[in-house]
């Protein structure tokens, strides 16, 4: 899925919509390894563009697990770096918009970029064809993906009170309106 190595292209498109961003809390999954390694290559990118960065590894799974979170966050963070394969998106959109807190993700945030769910699964049902059709899976080249979406939502934005700068708009692949 190239979510740690997409890190980088996500940062540099929330520093776009929040240009005062100076401090970046991370939310991942602290029991997930990959997103350990997302969280940990996202604060050295971070770290490198002089941001302050602040990881908050927690389980996740339970509701009640993202509250405390958030009250620790309170007046220390400008935007919110949520990591993939995080449960409770919902509630992590809510308190985040409640704390006006801009952020990176696919439930509700301000802004998500990733590699396109479809495409990757119409890749997958290709390499599933070939090996019907008598491939070897071991001898099958590992293919990353080719194609990402940008998603942005103006609803948050307002709600944010950030506006959204029309370079972005145009190349967004989704705008949420």
């Amino acid at each position: 899925m190239q979510a740690p190595e997409s890190a980088g292209k996500r940062l540099e498109l929330l520093r776009q919509l929040v240009p005062s961003l100076r401090h970046l809390a991370i939310l991942f999954p602290a029991d997930y390894p990959a997103s350990v390694l997302e969280k940990d290559n996202v604060q050295a990118m971070a770290r490198n563009l002089g941001l302050e960065v602040e990881p908050h590894g927690t389980p996740t799974r339970r509701a009640e697990d993202i509250a405390p979170v958030f009250d620790a966050l309170k007046g220390k963070a400008d935007a919110l770096y949520v990591i993939s394969h995080i449960y409770n998106g919902a509630r992590i959109a809510t308190l985040a918009l409640n704390m006006r807190l801009p952020t990176t993700f696919e439930a509700g945030g301000l802004m998500s970029y990733g590699p396109d769910g479809a495409d990757l699964l119409r890749r997958a049902a290709d390499f599933v064809d070939k090996i019907l059709r008598g491939a070897k899976p071991g001898e099958l080249p590992i293919e990353q993906p080719t194609k990402f979406n940008l998603a942005i939502n103006l609803k948050t934005a307002e709600a944010l009170g950030l506006s959204v700068p029309p370079e972005l708009l145009t190349i967004a692949d989704e705008v949420i309106e």
